[in-house]
């Protein structure tokens, strides 16, 4: 069978994180800029490959300090590596939905990271446009990319929690 090639439709796509701060509260933030690839065997997403590029210059979590520190030397390091990107290694069907399993590359480290992709299913917009949904989650640990930041506090733990949920809805767009 050919291979389909999909193109991301970002007008119809986000992808946010969200991280505890305080230990008491969740902080969400998103990429506002992001590219992503995925090709497969027609309809049918078993073994399709993805690929995915972020901008970090593009996070937004609604406190211009807050983006700035997160584009520092403290975390991403921006202005020496300015994008995150992921590249899968296996997709496998589950019931109706995926695992998509991949290589994350945050600044310099690459680690493995399963994602679950809940499949919303296929359809055809006004403009006769095939379309695919997917409702993507994960999380990683930040640390394990070199996102080590944090501050003790004085009532035990710690202000930013290691763990980061991965939220996205993404939409794509069948090429001819």
């Amino acid at each position: 069978m050919a291979t389909t090639k999909w193109a991301l439709d970002p007008t119809h796509s986000e992808l946010q994180f969200k991280v505890k701060h305080l230990m008491i509260t969740t902080v969400t933030g998103s990429i506002k800029s992001f590219q992503a690839e995925l090709a497969s065997e027609g309809d049918d997403f078993s073994n399709a490959t993805i690929s995915f590029s972020g901008d970090i210059a593009s996070i937004d979590t609604g406190n211009a300090d807050r983006d700035n520190h997160l584009k520092s030397g403290d975390f991403f390091e921006a202005e020496k590596y300015p994008t995150i990107n992921f590249k899968s290694t296996s997709v496998e069907k589950d019931g109706s939905d995926y695992t998509v399993k991949g290589d994350l590359t945050i600044k310099d480290v690459t680690k493995p990271v399963k994602l679950n992709a809940e499949f919303g299913g296929i359809a055809t917009d006004p403009w006769g446009n095939t379309k695919a949904g997917f409702t993507l989650s994960g999380k990683i640990n930040r640390t394990e990319f070199g996102l080590t930041w944090n501050a003790a506090l004085e009532t035990g733990g710690v202000m930013v929690s290691e763990e980061v949920k991965i939220l996205g809805e993404l939409q794509f767009v069948k090429q001819a």
